[in-house]
């Protein structure tokens, strides 16, 4: 008999003990994050806003996203609101979200720029910075566990491609003088310094015969290209943001100038956006990043890239907001979210993070291989591949992959016609 009733005591304890766990479930996940309506990053910006969106409507659609801890699906609130691209309003509002709305988790707005205010905010509240694309090197450090990348490589990572092309396949094609111009924030100043480094590397391969920064709010290239052009250089590398690279190839056009190998990074990551304001013939040879926007890879997790952009189209029909690589970026986190839920033990910001980072080298999205440094929640998988755009006989945009070999699709026109 004593056996039969503490048997059932112990019953009812888990009984109850269930329950109390259930009743500890949160009615909803909230999910604060910026955007930018208007202003230098609006665009870039509001494709990765609406790539995380579809996330969240897709999740919420099922009765929300898995969360461990409660064994149970619990909805997504999304809590955003409008920086105007302005870094005080950013730090301003970021902090609104960690003190006043007291959101579970923190994601970034788009870019270095954008979220240089959330690092030190984000640390000094303990709060985990989910960063979708701010990849500054400055931002990511051993003695500080607050901040995890999930979206694309940190920028030290980006060039990889770029700078192995110059230096190994460069001379074979004639090309020894580089010349490299770079607006000076954290994402291009970074990749600026790793190409630097790598030419310097090489030991004579090739060589830097300009080498400069700009503000990252430059408008006008004019003076700049024709310093550029009387260098002489054989290769030209301006890093920028979408705006910068705009203005630089429309200025490059305007002036009649053409340089026989040309990089830039936004023809690939923001398509739609570039050959709008540039035109289809204005990208003929630019060299530039082939990111997840146009590579097709294989997911174990998620859509595929067809079945996102039919989504994404479905979603807005308009074209109002252009796809494009940071439209992945963004959908890309809310899948990192969604596994790390799914496997986290409890919503502590650092147990989050262990969870994110548990996820290094076992999760393939339609972003490609998610791989971090666990120490500083740098991302160092999701690297693009080096290609060149091209017209097809309809006269539309493709990307050849020139590297790295084993990636390759083709060959480089070199030098451009």
């Amino acid at each position: 008999m004593l056996r039969k009733s503490l048997g059932a005591l112990c019953a009812i304890l888990v009984c109850f003990s269930g329950l109390a766990r259930a009743a500890e479930a949160p009615k909803e996940i909230k999910i604060g994050t910026l955007y930018a309506s208007s202003g230098n990053y609006a665009g870039v910006s509001m494709a990765q806003y609406s790539g995380l969106k579809i996330w969240i409507d897709r999740k919420n659609a099922e009765g929300g996203v898995f969360v461990k801890p409660f064994n149970r699906k619990i909805p997504i609130r999304l809590i955003a609101y409008d920086d105007q691209s302005n870094t005080a309003t950013a730090a301003t509002l970021y902090n609104q979200l960690i003190t006043q709305d007291k959101v579970d988790i923190l994601a970034a707005d788009f870019g270095s720029v954008l979220t240089s205010v959330a690092v030190p905010i984000a640390r000094d509240h303990h709060m985990l910075l989910i960063d979708q694309t701010g990849s500054g090197a400055t931002f990511f450090s051993k003695d500080n566990p607050y901040i995890v990348l999930t979206s694309l490589p940190v920028s030290s990572v980006w060039p990889k491609y770029l700078a192995g092309f110059l230096t190994q396949e460069g001379p074979k094609l004639g090309i020894k003088r580089v010349a490299m111009l770079y607006a000076t924030n954290d994402f291009n100043g970074t990749q600026a310094a790793t190409l630097r480094d790598a030419i310097k590397a090489a030991k004579g391969a090739v060589e830097l015969v300009y080498d400069n920064g700009v503000p990252t709010n430059t408008t006008s290239y004019t003076v700049t290209i024709n310093t550029i052009a009387a260098t002489n250089p054989d290769a030209v590398v301006a890093l920028g943001y979408v705006n910068n690279d705009i203005a630089f190839l429309r200025n490059l056009q305007d002036s009649g100038i053409r340089f026989k190998w040309l990089f830039t990074i936004y023809p690939g990551l923001e398509t739609e956006a570039v050959e709008k304001n540039v035109g289809a013939k204005g990208l003929e040879h630019v060299f530039t990043y082939v990111p997840s926007s146009v590579v097709a890879y294989r997911p174990e997790f998620g859509l595929s890239l067809s079945e996102f952009r039919a989504a994404w189209e479905s979603r807005f029909p308009d074209g109002k907001v252009e796809f494009g690589f940071n439209s992945v970026a963004g959908y890309t986190t809310g899948l990192v979210l969604e596994k790390a839920l799914a496997s986290t033990d409890s919503l502590d910001q650092l147990a989050l993070r262990k969870a994110i980072v548990g996820l290094s080298g076992k999760l393939k999205t339609i972003d490609g291989a998610f791989e971090l440094d666990g120490a500083t929640g740098a991302q160092v998988g999701e690297a693009q591949p080096l290609g060149q755009v091209e017209l097809d006989e309809h006269g539309h945009l493709r990307f050849v992959t020139v590297y790295p070999p084993e990636l390759a699709t083709g060959k480089p026109v070199y030098p451009a016609p």
